[in-house]
């Protein structure tokens, strides 16, 4: 006897329709989350974070793995029912309560109770292999099984990153538009102009950047970091089979590796720069974040996450699982920091409604929105909410329809969000105001709010190479704190409007560096 999923129901991609039956033979790789062998609560975080952080004591994997991973009788009865089922075990993960299980479309719609199919857009042009409907589960395990992914691989997020039109291009220098003078900015200057701490270097840190596609050219970052004179070491790690492969498209997602890889790097210059690369699908996205969050080859501090996709487009189990996974790294001292979306308020969608992103509206993850930074490079003259220009992307941010409002922000948030708020903080994600790149050959200028998830995972890196500790989950800290941030005032990303205070376009606002460093350096250690 089988038992629904809860919360594993899926429905056809819009403009999409099944056209046929999946190819019964097609061999399918499935990841299932377990249940914890112990509950880490909300509280257990929020504790840790609220610790000296000089003595926070982080778990290792191998404590996590016994406290809180999956239990040994349930690994031992999901891997009996793969066997019942023709299906072959190709990985496990204690820590990150993962299975792995391989088998073909028959055997995974017979396991699973589901009737796989494939989808094809009007125009024939895209199509993927998907499901509607709940997964089922037989009744032994059904308790034991969180969530199921990799049966249904349509693409679950896109790159936030915006290229600067096109007249900018040339020669990267000053513009005139709305009556401004904006400038594009090496990241080196955003920093400066946030004050992030000048005599520290990322050393001996690692800077995890998850990618759902595209890649880099080693000559274009040895020629760009040249440039800026520094030298951060990057290295890839392949998940599931996905690799380094640039497209030689930057407007494609060529754009959004080199941007987290140039920016990152050219904050933090002597870090370690991983690159975890994996397929678009929500399989792909939560084993890329599991294989960095549980890398014990290069051990990364802090994830930087420029992918995302609205709420209302993801399943509950996968966002349920995602969450659990940055709960995780909060335990092991990992800071997670998130793109909050560049499509303003509606998140991209069409329906009337608002919407916030996934997975910066995990409460877990530090959210990044954007903003328009007037500065010459050294001290910042004004700054507002990116947004208000049609057509020229928005700042992300709202309320989650998903998740509750997390403790620390709890009697901030204004009247009527009954539900996380997004974003946490802001950064410089105007394209007008962006960043110089080289990007397959070419030097352009790229904006976006996934330009400042890997700026303020530079500023991670340099923090906890400052301190001699990890950060780990900063939330806490930042909204016990607000002056660490520069408050905006004014601008709007569609439905909600810049205040003072924290508010749906920015946040707390931009992070002055040093500020924030220095929470973590007063007098015994103790962040004020």
């Amino acid at each position: 006897m089988s038992k629904p999923l809860p919360h594993s129901t899926r429905v056809p991609v819009p403009g999409f329709r099944a056209v046929r039956s999946a190819d019964p033979d097609q061999v399918v790789e499935t990841t299932l989350v377990l249940r914890r062998a112990g509950k880490i609560s909300d509280e257990d975080v929020m504790k840790l974070a609220a610790e000296p952080v000089g003595e926070r004591k982080y778990l290792t994997t191998e404590q996590l793995a016994d406290a809180h991973g999956a239990l040994p009788a349930d690994v031992d009865k999901v891997v009996e029912f793969a066997h019942e089922h023709g299906l072959a075990v190709v990985g496990q993960n204690t820590a990150a309560r993962t299975i792995k299980l391989s088998g073909t479309v028959t055997a995974m719609q017979k396991a699973f109770g589901v009737d796989l199919k494939v989808y094809e857009n009007e125009a024939g042009t895209r199509s993927y292999r998907g499901r509607t409907g709940q997964i089922h589960l037989p009744e032994e395990i059904a308790g034991i099984v969180q969530s199921v992914h990799g049966l249904d691989n349509r693409d679950q997020a896109k790159p936030h990153f915006r290229v600067s039109e096109q007249q900018v291009q040339p020669r990267l220098g000053a513009i005139v538009h709305a009556s401004k003078k904006l400038n594009s900015f090496t990241p080196k200057q955003v920093a400066t102009a946030y004050g992030f701490p000048q005599n520290v270097t990322g050393k001996n840190q690692t800077i995890a950047l998850i990618e759902l596609g595209g890649g880099y050219k080693a000559t274009d970052l040895k020629k760009y970091f040249q440039q800026l004179g520094v030298n951060p070491k990057v290295s890839a790690v392949s998940v599931d089979g996905a690799t380094n492969h640039p497209t030689g498209n930057a407007d494609g997602p060529d754009g959004e590796v080199v941007l987290d890889i140039e920016v990152s790097g050219g904050v933090a210059s002597n870090a370690n720069i991983v690159v975890y690369f994996a397929q678009n699908t929500d399989k792909g996205f939560l084993d890329a974040i599991t294989a960095a969050i549980h890398d014990q080859k290069n051990k990364p501090s802090v994830v930087s996450i420029s992918w995302g996709g609205p709420e209302a487009n993801w399943t509950q189990q996968s966002m349920d699982s995602f969450n659990e996974a940055f709960k995780d790294a909060a335990m092991l001292g990992v800071t997670v920091l998130v793109a909050s979306g560049d499509d303003g308020s509606t998140d991209g969608l069409t329906d009337g409604a608002q919407h916030v992103d996934f997975p910066a509206s995990s409460p877990y993850a530090l959210a990044c929105g954007g903003t328009q930074l007037i500065s010459d490079g050294h001290t910042i003259s004004s700054e507002i909410t990116w947004g208000g220009t049609p057509n020229d992307g928005a700042s992300g941010g709202g309320v989650s329809q998903h998740f509750p409002v997390p403790s620390y922000q709890t009697g901030i948030l204004p009247k009527g969000f009954n539900g996380r708020g997004v974003p946490d903080v802001a950064g410089d994600a105007d394209p007008q105001t962006g960043y110089q790149v080289l990007v397959d050959g070419v030097s352009t200028v790229i904006g976006g709010t996934s330009a400042v998830a890997p700026l303020y995972a530079g500023l991670v890196a340099l923090m906890n190479e400052s301190i001699g500790n990890r950060c780990g989950f900063l939330n806490p800290v930042l909204y016990s704190n607000p002056t660490v941030c520069n408050d905006i005032v004014k601008g709007t990303n569609g439905a909600y409007h810049a205040t003072a205070g924290w508010d749906a376009t920015t946040g707390l606002g931009s992070i002055k560096g040093s500020d924030l460093l220095a929470k973590f350096t007063t007098k015994k250690g103790k962040a004020a």
